[in-house]
């Protein structure tokens, strides 16, 4: 499509006929729409991380319409006729455009949007934003934008939410097993760009990642961060992203065919004589890996400047991390076995401990010897990471002894009904009087009921409310403050501010 066309059709075709509709209700000069994460779909998780806004609206409502205002007025109105025509079955001089060349002509988008702090946990039931128009005739826009303003934030909101849930998980475990905090931040690495829908969606969720953990292999997450949460030095947002090398099945099977896969091993920690060096270990036999080229290896792994991570990538995450004795559901033998007999009952990390020992914190969790460590990135979910962690405390060992590759098991296992996440009008003007619009189904259970008249959110507690039907002077003392008005920002935060919002949720 031609690139000025493309953001007015960016939006459901229905609602290219909402303008000429808004006006059988009378001179409607105003409409105000809030975007509302109505209810969580996830037990004990009723909020939700807001995330996503600034980008939307550089993309979007800047970098979108730039090709729309610097074309030529007759081109865009006579494309869009012809557009909306072929899609309505109607003749090309049949259909409106009076609304699209005024917006042209004005040059910006006449809206302002309001919103709490990125990075701002707020409960199910309270809106994130506002919009409204700020000039009379395009009134038609706000609504117009909903469904590109959705689609553009209940994804990477969702990906903060899910993280921040999984970071007081990890923050909580390790404080219970005298773990380091510092390695919390490096504990669940982002695997899922292979599993996202598109580039695009891969890098708004991977930033939502970003705001919990440091670890990631989304590197599409830097340029959405570089691109829409600068910092006002080029070092403001400190780290956004780190990696390792690491390998994976055709390298080593590659490897394997030529030298075979003690040799392999033995090559890739010559090649990485220092730093972390993450190597996926069950290509064919974890547990000879494990029993017989380990250890065999010893004083290699143990004569270098930094860590080898066995990654596991098959079968059950906890039973292979923890192994089979840990789990209630397996019928456990009255001996138990031999290390070397059965490897599976023990699990990666006690094998580990017994070839390489390691130290015991102070509250008496065993720690690994800092030069190995394992990490496990396949089909990993909260419950996982949960019962993994929970495994690993029973078995005397500290909860950062592993890392979780987390993919889309988490991140795309999603929708946008997770949160029930819907954009609704709650007020207009009409024939200059402000009227209160809601919906409320009868048919419904209560969750489509929408909020109604202005909106305020304040501070209630160590919580957020809504005030509905708001007063001009609650609108003031609002938490929902101007971010975007008449084509500019009013407000923007960095990366490291959206993080430092998100971490006070978390303390």
């Amino acid at each position: 499509m031609n690139t000025a066309l493309a953001p007015l059709f960016a939006t459901d075709a229905y609602k290219l006929s909402h303008r000429e509709q808004y006006l059988t209700s009378g001179n409607v000069t105003r409409v105000y729409s809030n975007l509302t994460h109505r209810r969580s779909r996830i037990a004990g998780l009723d909020g939700v991380i807001h995330f996503g806004l600034q980008a939307f609206l550089q993309q979007y409502c800047t970098d979108a319409f730039a090709p729309f205002f610097a074309a030529n007025e007759d081109a865009v109105a006579s494309g869009y006729q012809r557009r909306v025509a072929a899609i309505l079955g109607a003749a090309p001089s049949s259909v409106d455009a009076s609304h699209i060349r005024s917006l042209h002509r004005l040059g910006y988008l006449p809206l302002e949007f309001r919103a709490v702090p990125e990075g701002t946990l707020v409960p199910c039931g309270v809106p994130v934003l506002t919009v409204e128009n700020t000039l009379d005739e395009f009134f038609w826009l706000p609504n117009f934008i909903e469904t590109t303003l959705s689609a553009s934030l209940w994804h990477p909101s969702t990906t903060a939410t899910l993280a921040y849930r999984l970071r007081r998980l990890l923050d909580e475990r390790a404080a219970a097993t005298s773990a380091a905090p510092a390695a919390v931040e490096f504990q669940a690495h982002d695997f899922s760009y292979r599993g996202q829908t598109s580039n695009a969606s891969a890098a708004a969720s991977g930033a939502g990642h970003l705001l919990s953990f440091l670890g990631s292999d989304t590197l599409p997450a830097l340029d959405f961060v570089d691109a829409y949460y600068p910092a006002q030095t080029p070092d403001g947002n400190g780290l956004v992203l780190a990696s390792v090398p690491a390998t994976e099945h055709s390298v080593m099977s590659t490897g394997i065919a030529v030298h075979g896969e003690r040799e392999t091993f033995r090559r890739l920690l010559d090649l990485y004589p220092s730093g972390i060096v993450s190597v996926v270990s069950d290509t064919f036999d974890l547990w000879r890996v494990l029993t017989d080229y380990l250890p065999s290896l010893r004083s290699e792994v143990l004569g270098r400047d930094g860590k080898l991570v066995i990654r596991p990538d098959s079968g059950d995450p906890a039973d292979i991390l923890c192994g089979t004795r840990t789990n209630a559901n397996l019928p456990q033998p009255a001996t138990p076995p031999m290390r070397a007999d059965d490897p599976a009952y023990y699990g990666v990390i006690d094998l580990l401990w017994e070839t390489f020992g390691g130290t015991v914190n102070a509250k008496g969790f065993r720690e690994l010897d800092p030069r190995v460590g394992a990490i496990y990135g396949d089909s990993i979910t909260f419950d996982r990471a949960d019962d993994i962690t929970a495994r690993l405390a029973r078995m005397g060992y500290a909860s950062t002894n592993v890392v979780f590759g987390v993919g889309s098991y988490t991140y795309q296992f999603v929708t946008r009904d997770t949160f029930n996440s819907a954009v609704k009008a709650t007020w207009a003007r009409v024939d200059g009087e402000g009227v209160n619009i809601f919906k409320d189904p009868a048919t419904g259970d209560g969750t489509k009921t929408s909020a109604t008249g202005r909106l305020a959110v304040v501070r209630h507690g160590d919580r957020l409310r809504l005030i509905d039907r708001a007063t001009p002077a609650q609108e003031a003392a609002s938490l929902l403050q101007p971010v975007w008005r008449d084509g500019a920002f009013v407000r923007t935060q960095s990366f490291a501010d959206v993080r430092r919002t998100l971490r006070e949720n978390l303390s």
